[in-house]
């Protein structure tokens, strides 16, 4: 279990899955001196004791810095999300099918 209180095979399972940011799609570098491409963990609902792979993701920094504690849907539809070109259809599937549920 790490930090998060992640599993250590669903974390193993959720680094596998997402190689990019599930928001942005940026790649994830090694150094930890660029915000943009340092990989953080993310819980798509806001809600720490849902720990599952439907829940869980790896987003960039700066993403999810932006969307913080908003609902995910808000955030997808904020002015951020828009000037940045962040939709709907241009999100990992993870987070399509949350959108999708009405989250």
């Amino acid at each position: 279990m790490n930090n998060w209180n992640i599993p250590e095979e669903l974390e193993k399972e959720v680094r596998e899955r997402d190689k990019v940011c599930v928001y942005c799609g940026v790649e994830f570098g090694i150094s930890k001196n660029n915000r943009k491409t340092l990989a953080s963990w993310e819980h798509i609902i806001n809600d720490a004791k849902i720990i599952t792979r439907d829940n869980i993701a790896r987003c960039c920094a700066a993403c999810n810095a932006s969307k913080g504690i908003k609902k995910l849907s808000d955030w997808v539809n904020s002015k951020y999300c828009k000037e940045k070109g962040r939709n709907k259809n241009r999100v990992a599937p993870v987070v399509r099918d949350a959108l999708n549920s009405g989250l």
